[in-house]
Order: C-alpha cells, then sequence, then structure tokens
C-alpha cells in the first residue's frame, strides 16, 4: 500500500482573477480590490457572479476585498457601466475557461474529461443474437466522437 495524493485534496480555495489579456492570478487570502488595481490601474473589477448579458456591468469599488472561491474578471474602463452583450460574455467564459485549464496544467493535475459518444449514421443498430454477439458476424459498433470534451 502506498500513499494516495491528489491536487484536489491539497489545493487551497483561493479568489481567481481572469486579467484582460488571458492570464489568471489567484490570491489565497482575501484582498482588496484597490491593491489588485495598483497592479492593473487601466481596468476595473468585477464579480462573475453579478454578470447577465444584456444588463450593466459594475466594478467592485475599491474597499471591497475578493474573497476564496470566487471569479472575477478585470475588464477594460470602457466597458464600465456598458450592457454586456452575449458574444462578449460568452467571450469572456471562454477566456476564463482556458485561464483556468492552464492553471490545472502547471500543477500537474490531468484533467478528467467526458467525451460524449454517438453511433455512426452508417451504422443501425441490431438486436442482440441469442449468442450475445451483435449480429453482425461479432464486428464491435463504430463510435463517434461529436462534441469536444467537457471538464467535471
Amino acid at each position: 500500500m502506498g500513499i494516495c495524493s491528489s491536487c484536489d485534496s491539497t489545493r487551497v480555495a483561493t479568489a481567481k482573477l481572469i486579467l484582460q489579456d488571458g492570464r489568471l492570478q489567484e490570491y489565497p487570502y482575501p484582498v482588496k480590490v484597490s491593491y489588485v488595481l495598483q497592479k492593473n490601474p487601466m481596468c476595473f473589477i468585477c464579480n462573475s457572479d453579478e454578470m447577465d448579458f444584456d444588463d450593466v456591468v459594475s466594478a467592485l469599488s475599491d474597499d471591497e476585498e475578493l474573497q476564496p472561491g470566487q471569479l472575477y474578471f478585470a475588464l477594460p474602463l470602457s466597458w464600465l457601466k456598458h450592457p454586456l452583450k452575449a458574444e462578449e460574455m460568452a467571450a469572456l467564459a471562454v477566456k476564463a475557461s482556458s485561464a483556468l485549464m492552464k492553471s490545472n496544467e502547471k500543477c500537474g493535475c490531468r484533467q478528467k474529461t467526458v467525451s460524449p459518444l454517438m453511433f455512426s449514421p452508417e451504422e443501425p443498430r441490431r438486436k442482440k443474437t441469442a449468442a450475445g454477439g451483435t449480429g453482425r458476424r461479432g464486428k464491435p459498433r463504430k463510435f463517434e466522437a461529436m462534441l469536444n470534451g467537457i471538464p467535471e
């Protein structure tokens, strides 16, 4: 028997900030927005939970703290009080997903993925024979992935 460890079991919850260039900054402790803005003066910080498309994007105040377990975005000042379009929201989601995947790769984690499978159209389903085969002279069915992997 040996010791089994996983990076999920040792990982500390962090406040995750997605920067304008797609990089991820993590803070394992509450940090004030004013501190983050010192390094990123041409942007404002917003909480991802407070974002909806066709609704204005609001900035967190300087004295608020980024909380571990939350996801935040650093957005350009031109987006302040600007209704967020569905396309912009989708682009932010892709940027966050990419940054989070890169973060998992750095720690050596292998992300679990699920690849949906579908029967190939040229291969109709057949009933199993009494011998338990597929009814096609023992040939296995062909499966084809129709979508990309989905992180769990």
